[in-house]
């Protein structure tokens, strides 16, 4: 049997490198493109995103990467985001006073984390939710974490047969969403590229799942 295709969509905002090296770890076959084609064909989509979220939208916006997540979705085909690039799947996000349209695939706007430090940098555990994929095997591990912003709740209500989706809470300084598994779009507040081996199991659950 052939490795799932990967493809990690270059749009100019991510630590797309570290991303590719961990997903092939993880038994993927990982493309770096910003390919429309490539990027739609391919058996999983990764959206990584570091800085502001508006910078990072517009970024995403500006290669076409809102149509290619929309499509992808639409077919059912499977989306991993990553940090900001989670934190663009919700409404909105408010950031330095600035209320800036997500891609709107979530309810939920993305505020700055009530913490005494930030950004919150470095090592935590997480709450994963139930009936999750992600973290089979890694329930209680650590994962490595970089932001000030989040979202707080979720607030998508599902109505059967759709499955619930199942949402993974991390706690610094308050509760926040540190990842959520909702049919074909999936993402981590997280980085698993660079959460060690704990990081490769949950791509490699993510990969062997597609």
């Amino acid at each position: 049997m052939s490795a799932p295709r990967v493809a990690v969509f270059d749009y100019e905002s991510g630590n797309v490198h570290s991303a590719v090296k961990a997903l092939a770890a993880a038994g993927a076959e990982v493309e770096l493109t910003r390919d429309r084609g490539r990027a739609l064909e391919a058996d999983g989509l990764v959206v990584p995103g570091v800085g502001a979220f508006a910078a990072v939208r517009d970024a995403l916006i500006a290669h076409g990467g809102d149509e290619i997540v929309d499509r992808r979705l639409a077919g059912g085909r499977p989306v991993l985001g990553i940090c900001v690039g989670m934190q663009i799947m919700f409404e909105r996000g408010v950031e330095r006073g600035h209320d800036v349209e997500g891609l709107g695939e979530w309810p939920g706007t993305v505020t700055e984390l009530d913490a005494p430090v930030l950004p919150h940098m470095g090592w935590n555990t997480v709450e994963p939710g139930e009936g999750t994929v992600l973290f089979r095997g890694i329930e209680q591990e650590r994962f490595y974490f970089v932001h000030s912003y989040a979202a707080k709740t979720w607030e998508l209500d599902v109505i059967p047969p759709f499955p619930q989706p199942a949402v993974t809470y991390a706690t610094h300084g308050e509760r926040f969403i540190a990842a959520v598994e909702n049919g074909p779009l999936s993402a981590t507040q997280f980085h698993p590229e660079k959460s060690g081996d704990a990081g490769i199991r949950l791509l490699r659950n993510w990969v062997e799942a597609l």
